[in-house]
């Protein structure tokens, strides 16, 4: 918002510049999509930003059901509801609501329940209530019940009284048929059957939780090519993705999915560095290690080499979609977290370094990216010292 704080100065700037600021805070998809909704308001809209959260929903990429009703409700006043993980165990809580919050009937009922309640002259202000309610108060594990708004009005927080008092009568748990309107059958927003009530969790019984899926496992194989003797200081290799899919335009080092053979994935990788760098000693390719990284959906690893041309003529041609950078300029390029823990794998296993981990000292402290920079400029405490318990609390 410092470097961008208009729609039009967003519009007017590079995928690249969205990225490098982006980098390293994850969900590189927003970045992105922010970038083209402002052009789209710009170029296509007159610059005018649709006002509802039907046309928000309707007009922008990546604008969802969730995000256009919190631009409509807080930004323009729309009397809209909006659900996010936080309103939903709100909700469930409020209306004793066991079923699966992810299933689509639940999911309808949720909407529904959010729309009925939001408060008409301020709905911006409640929804933005209701979120941080969840936030803060009615959190996930150890809720404040004590101190929530909504505590008198909490069919989970009865439901804990009723077992409660069920348990010290050493009588059997009941339903309340108030909360269970159906005449026959099971009724599909109660916990089901074969969901036992766990006392110890108390009003967190709610929502119940959903299954969650198992994370896809993917393999790559990725080099750190240097040119410790570049012209002007050492120099790395780094290539650029495509345009769409996961991490789509950001940097990183050259990759190729992972062949079933450790043979095989040398001469893949090897093939791979001379189609951007021409030819290379095999030989001096070396394993160094591999590293884990968690994306919402998809568990990655790298096996990490290292591929240092010593004694070689520098290369300095290289075609598009690659670029050789210095050590600082990578720190702060458009690269994701991942790239930047399969650097340090790297840096750990050359001549010089501490392998391992090892405390950073002032010196060693990589520059933070721009971004980080913005947000530890914006956060960073100010904190007085001209009473004795300040003083005591700064040391």
């Amino acid at each position: 918002m410092l470097k961008w704080p208009t729609l039009q100065d967003l519009a007017s700037a590079s995928l690249e510049e969205v990225n490098q600021l982006w980098a390293g805070l994850g969900y590189y998809s927003r970045g992105r999509r922010l970038l083209q909704g402002a052009r789209k308001v710009v170029e296509e809209l007159g610059g005018h930003m649709p006002r509802t959260a039907e046309t928000l929903q309707q007009l922008l990429p990546g604008v969802g059901r969730y995000t256009a009703g919190a631009i409509a409700s807080i930004a323009f006043g729309q009397a809209t509801g909006v659900v996010d993980g936080n309103v939903v165990r709100v909700l469930c809580r409020v209306r004793a609501i066991g079923a699966d919050p992810s299933s689509t009937l639940v999911s309808q009922q949720l909407w529904s329940l959010a729309q009925q309640l939001v408060d008409p002259t301020r709905p911006g202000d409640f929804n933005q209530a209701a979120m941080d309610l969840g936030a803060t108060v009615c959190t996930p594990q150890r809720p404040l019940c004590s101190q929530c708004p909504l505590q008198s009005l909490c069919r989970a927080r009865q439901r804990v009284e009723r077992e409660q008092l069920s348990a010290s009568q050493s009588l059997p748990g009941s339903a309340d048929v108030e909360e269970c309107a159906p005449i026959t059958g099971q009724c599909q927003l109660c916990t089901p059957p074969t969901e036992p009530w766990d006392q110890s969790l108390g009003v967190a019984n709610f929502p119940r939780k959903a299954s969650r899926k198992s994370l896809r496992e993917e393999c790559s194989a990725t080099c750190v090519l240097e040119q410790p003797r570049a012209l002007g200081g050492a120099r790395i290799l780094l290539v650029q993705r495509p345009n769409s899919g996961l991490l789509a335009g950001l940097w990183e080092f050259p990759s190729v999915t992972m062949e079933p053979s450790e043979q095989c994935q040398r001469k893949a990788l090897l093939q791979e560095l001379q189609n951007w760098a021409g030819p290379l000693p095999a030989t001096r390719l070396q394993h160094l290690g591999q590293v884990v990284h968690i994306f919402s959906h998809i568990k990655l690893i790298y096996q990490v080499y290292g591929l240092a041309l010593e004694g070689q003529t520098p290369v300095t041609d290289t075609p598009p979609g690659a670029r050789w950078l210095t050590r600082e300029e990578f720190h702060t390029a458009a690269v994701s977290t991942a790239m930047k823990k399969v650097f340090r794998v790297y840096e750990g296993q050359q001549p010089g370094t501490c392998k391992g981990s090892r405390r950073a000292t002032p010196s060693s402290r990589k520059k933070p990216s721009p971004g980080q920079q913005v947000l530890d400029s914006l956060f960073r405490p100010h904190i007085r010292t001209d009473t004795p318990s300040l003083k005591i609390a700064a040391q």
